[in-house]
């Protein structure tokens, strides 16, 4: 059996590890240059494909049969090969969407939506809020009658965001969001396709605003459970999308270790990289690699301000692709920016020690018992603000990597704890 995602670039995808989660070993990328589609097509070495970006349209010359739903929004992102050799369209996009809004609690009946973006995924938000009733929806593009600077007047009632754009995907997660939520008084919601990063710029404001939100994996768990359905002619349960959605989340995501100075992230960290078999990455210890100095010669050639700078590169850097245990510098959480890039792909846990038990050594601000009390009582909103959970460093550091561990494997549901990590320091 031979199952693709086929499309361009693709990367950033998550799909073969989706899908094998959901009982499907034998799904793999496919990357295709506009050139080799028609070939890839026309030979049918395949029992399914999913179809992304930017084929969506391309494809549905080549099916016998299109569902009604893949008409409605013009655009197919499934094709089954089925037994007779003839090739059937459906899109399962649609599914994903409205999952995705409804896991969150975000209800397009009677609103006024927004949807940024004219490609294929834009066209599947535009058939999902029609079908659910939407009051009035408003397609933004770049050339378009509603542009990213008219949408404010046009639009100004919104009360629903749709991001169909790739703006905020891997590679580039760094990049503004295309609209500043503030100018839209009524707004109520945000919803964001892009589930890489497990969050993005736009849902962080989404979150800051107070709205309700709602990423992408989501939807990308239930179309591919609507796909397998095509595939393997089989019933998905709730139980098997929920265990393969809380797995990818775990796998994906960032263990972020932040704390005061001395407080034994990088000892912590290191342990847990062991256990979970994660890259581990120092972001002090990269600033210190690439400027090829330590870091008190750091702060006496550059000031703090030049380290604060080499911090916040370290951090996007650290924090870009996922899955690894990151400890981060004691400062890291005083920028806005640099809290921002911990919370698009991390699971944040705070480590707290008490103040005559961090280590001074090398730390060019730590170098009294008072001037870390006051720099620990200006950070520590900072902390626990971003913090998902919180430690205490107050015994052995075996006992703190396994009080982590056991939160981080609750809090992904986790059925068994992977092994505890081995002694150390």
């Amino acid at each position: 059996m031979s199952y693709y995602l086929i499309g361009h670039p693709l990367g950033h995808s998550f799909s073969p590890r989706l899908h094998a989660l959901l009982g499907n070993p034998d799904y793999r990328l496919m990357d295709l240059d506009a050139s080799e589609l028609k070939d890839f097509l026309l030979k049918m070495e395949f029992d399914g494909i999913n179809v992304t970006i930017p084929y969506k349209q391309s494809v549905i010359p080549f099916c016998d049969e299109v569902s009604e739903i893949a008409l409605g929004i013009g655009s197919v992102n499934t094709i089954v090969r089925r037994g007779d050799g003839t090739l059937y369209g459906d899109n399962t996009d649609a599914r994903g969407l409205m999952a995705m809004a409804d896991q969150a609690g975000i209800t397009l009946e009677n609103k006024v939506v927004v949807i940024l973006g004219s490609g294929g995924t834009g066209h599947t938000a535009w058939y999902v809020a029609q079908a659910a009733g939407a009051a009035k929806i408003y397609r933004v593009s770049r050339s378009g009658p509603v542009n990213y600077e008219t949408v404010y007047r046009t639009a100004e009632n919104a009360q629903v965001i749709i991001n169909a754009t790739p703006v905020g995907m891997y590679p580039r997660p760094y990049e503004p969001p295309l609209l500043d939520l503030n100018r839209f008084p009524r707004l109520e919601a945000v919803l964001d396709v892009i589930y890489n990063p497990l969050r993005t710029r736009l849902t962080l404001e989404a979150e800051k605003w107070g709205l309700k939100y709602a990423n992408g994996l989501r939807m990308l768990v239930e179309q591919a459970c609507a796909s397998e359905e095509l595939f393997m002619d089989r019933a998905v349960p709730v139980q098997e999308a929920e265990r393969a959605f809380l797995a990818l989340s775990r796998e994906k995501v960032n263990l972020i270790l932040t704390g005061m100075p001395g407080s034994g992230k990088t000892s912590a960290g290191r342990l847990l990289s062991r256990a979970l078999n994660r890259p581990f990455v120092d972001t002090d210890e990269m600033i210190v690699r690439k400027a090829k100095m330590e870091i008190p010669d750091i702060f006496e050639c550059f000031g703090e301000s030049g380290f604060r700078d080499r911090e916040t590169e370290a951090l996007k850097e650290a924090c870009l692709s996922g899955g690894c245990v990151i400890a981060t510098g004691g400062g890291a959480v005083l920028r806005d920016e640099n809290r921002d890039i911990m919370r698009l792909n991390g699971y944040i846990c705070l480590i707290d020690r008490p103040v005559d038990k961090l280590d001074r050594a090398g730390r060019p601000l730590s170098q009294s018992a008072r001037v870390l009390e006051k720099m620990r009582e200006a950070r520590m909103p900072y902390y626990q603000a971003l913090a998902d959970a919180v430690f205490e460093n107050d015994t052995s550091l075996e006992n703190l990597a396994k009080a982590i561990l056991e939160d981080f494997h609750a809090h992904f549901g986790t059925e068994r704890p992977e092994p505890e990590p081995a002694g150390g320091s």
